[in-house]
């Protein structure tokens, strides 16, 4: 899935993922709303081609799905194809479709693997937002209620959606695609990495979020030899890291045509894993509720994904009835200024609101089954109860449970001292300090700004994602056991090292130039060990050097 200026041998590599010859077009609903091009929503600085679909007297405040095409592929085929037009028109919500330009890449590819289409705020994956953006503003869309499905190089590009823009979307689905940030090591090849560097890539791309962040369902054919399946274990490896639950499923369940379902946490995570299928998004031609699509060139006759993603998503307008009231609503903890609360799950909701006092609290519903409602005042009673949500509306509301806000603590702890600065890289920084009596973690400030989530336990940390050849300022406070925060040490600057040597290269030359090494017929990187592919002059890699004699896979990276 390249841009035309890479080497001839990865385009030919790369043309089969999601090729797709010709497009079988079929009959269209007796409908007037047709696939409408929209000729200016924004900058566009990654110069792809929106398309939206309103289906007949769709009212406003209606949600909208953003579908992704293959390599090859366009919109008109992957709206026609995919089955999603037939619930749009069904259960009411409206769909953009976009496109990728043969002139950003010769495949028309979306450029899952270039740094520039994959950040927050640039290229490619801004103007998808825009797209978002435009439909809000101009076609009635529910900001709230926004969700992104694609296949392949689109499913890699759905991951990158989720992942720079989880304020944003609600929830969305990968077919075929990749781990966000993974580049093109992935496509061919298991990846060594622990959940929480899995995880890190995500929180990396929109620093600073703190949730909520979106569900996600992945599917993967078992027999897929265009992107392997081990993908489908690494974005839900990916993403349950992220939500901060088990990567051992909560439930499994067998569907139609030999479909395998496993949920994880509370539904936050699916994985869809297809036996006997190959690469193309599932679809199941006929006239049942649960059918979908044409079967065609990488649109293969399995199970329908459009039905199981839309009802996923909650936009099933089948659902009449709102769902019961929550039970085992619990206070779980108090501070002077913040009251957290759990329940029990209910079957069929799709979210929660809080309300304190008889008042909503949560501007939108909460998806898993804990909130902590912030901002309270010390030595203070609160009332609340909890009502669960799907798509008819909200449900009725659970018992009421009270809990007293803590007194005012004392002040925090002292200021650190020492603050040092250890290591530079081109991308981070590292520090350390002396410990604080009373001290049970400490933050980290770049610039005045908190860069740590939650307190470090040690009196060292890493500051990653920097920009190179750039001046930063530190600074570190300490916690007490009481969650109390106490002054800032000192600042020290740091400036990070001048931008990473990087090499491309077949394989064969990368070994010859001792940057990797080859074994049992494969290739790895010095240092990181990480698997290239096949020792031979056809697989092309940048490596990039991070220390001495160390090297990383940096592929649309440099």
């Amino acid at each position: 899935m390249p841009r035309p200026s890479a080497p001839r041998l990865l385009r030919a590599a790369l043309a089969v993922l999601t090729g797709l010859a010709g497009v079988a077009v079929a009959a269209a609903p007796a409908q007037a709303a047709t696939l409408t091009q929209v000729s200016s929503f924004g900058s566009n600085p990654g110069n792809l081609t929106m398309y939206s679909y309103r289906p007949d007297n769709l009212p406003a405040g209606r949600p909208v799905v953003v579908l992704l095409h293959g390599c090859t592929q366009n919109a008109s085929g992957y709206f026609t194809n995919s089955g999603w037009r037939k619930y749009a028109d069904l259960w009411g919500f409206g769909l953009i479709v976009a496109e990728q330009k043969s002139a950003n890449n010769s495949l028309s590819c979306f450029n899952w693997f270039q740094a520039g289409d994959i950040a927050r705020g640039q290229g490619e994956a801004l103007s998808v937002k825009q797209m978002v953006d435009h439909a809000v503003a101009n076609l009635g869309a529910d900001a709230s209620r926004v969700y992104v499905s694609g296949l392949s190089a689109g499913g890699a590009m759905s991951a990158v959606m989720l992942a720079t823009y989880p304020d944003v979307f609600k929830a969305g689905s990968v077919i075929a695609g990749i781990p966000y940030n993974c580049g093109t090591a992935c496509q061919s090849a298991a990846q060594s990495k622990t959940p929480q560097q899995w995880g890190n890539l995500v929180r990396s791309a929109y620093s600073g979020y703190a949730g909520p962040w979106p569900r996600v369902a992945i599917w993967q054919g078992q027999s897929d030899s265009t992107v392997v399946p081990a993908n489908g274990t690494e974005l839900m490896t990916q993403w349950t890291n992220v939500h901060g639950v088990s990567q051992t499923p909560t439930g499994t369940t067998g569907l139609p045509a030999s479909t395998t379902l496993e949920t994880y946490g509370s539904d936050v995570v699916r994985l869809y894993k297809i036996a006997g299928m190959g690469h193309g998004t599932p679809v199941d031609p006929g006239s049942g509720a649960d059918q979908c699509g044409t079967a065609t060139s990488y649109f293969l006759d399995t199970i329908c994904s459009a039905y199981r993603d839309a009802v996923y998503f909650g936009l099933d307008s089948t659902v009449s009835t709102p769902p019961g009231a929550p039970t085992g609503l619990a206070v779980t903890g108090t501070t002077n200024v913040s009251v957290s609360l759990s329940w029990t799950a209910v079957s069929g909701a799709t979210g929660y609101h809080v309300y304190r006092g008889g008042t909503k609290v949560t501007a939108s519903p909460v998806t898993g089954t804990s909130y902590t409602d912030g901002g309270l005042t010390a030595s203070t009673t609160y009332s609340y109860t909890v009502r669960a949500v799907n798509a008819a509306g909200e449900g009725s509301a659970s018992g009421a449970v009270s809990a007293t806000t803590a007194a005012t603590p004392p002040p925090g702890p002292a200021a650190p001292t020492g603050l040092t600065v250890t290591a530079v890289t081109d991308t981070s920084v590292s520090l350390s300090w002396t410990a604080v009596s009373g001290a049970t973690g400490y933050h980290v400030y770049r610039g005045g700004v908190k860069v740590t989530s939650s307190p470090v336990g040690a009196t060292s940390y890493t500051n990653t994602g920097l920009a190179a050849s750039t001046a930063y300022s530190f600074t570190v406070s300490a916690v007490n056991s009481s969650g109390v925060e106490g002054a800032q040490s000192a600042a020290v600057p740091a400036t990070t090292a001048a931008t990473a040597a990087c090499f491309t290269a077949s394989n064969y030359a990368q070994v010859a130039a001792g940057r990797a090494y080859h074994s049992l017929g494969y290739t790895y990187a010095n240092g990181s060990n990480q698997n290239m592919g096949l020792y031979n002059t056809f697989y092309t890699h940048t490596l990039k050097q991070t220390g001495p004699n160390y090297y990383v896979i940096a592929d649309g990276q440099c």
